[in-house]
């Protein structure tokens, strides 16, 4: 399942990369949880939540249903 929780990652990347922010993998736990960093602009930005669950989990969900949650770790 990690190659395709990366591959997703690599599909929303680039919208997260155009406004100076950026999304690092840190975990795939076997029960379905995706745990990932936002970096860069997304780190202090106040819709980081907004982004995460509308944007990143969102399309985890719909390209990967073992993925049960998208969560963010500092």
């Amino acid at each position: 399942m990690k190659e395709d929780v990366l591959r997703v990652l690599g599909q929303v990347r680039p919208a997260l990369q155009a406004d100076g922010g950026d999304v690092e993998l840190v975990e795939v736990t076997a029960d379905g949880i995706v745990k990932v960093r936002l970096k860069g602009a997304c780190g202090s930005c106040p819709m980081s939540t907004m982004t995460l669950k509308m944007g990143i989990e969102r399309a985890m969900k719909e390209q990967i249903p073992a993925v049960k949650e998208v969560v963010q770790v500092p």
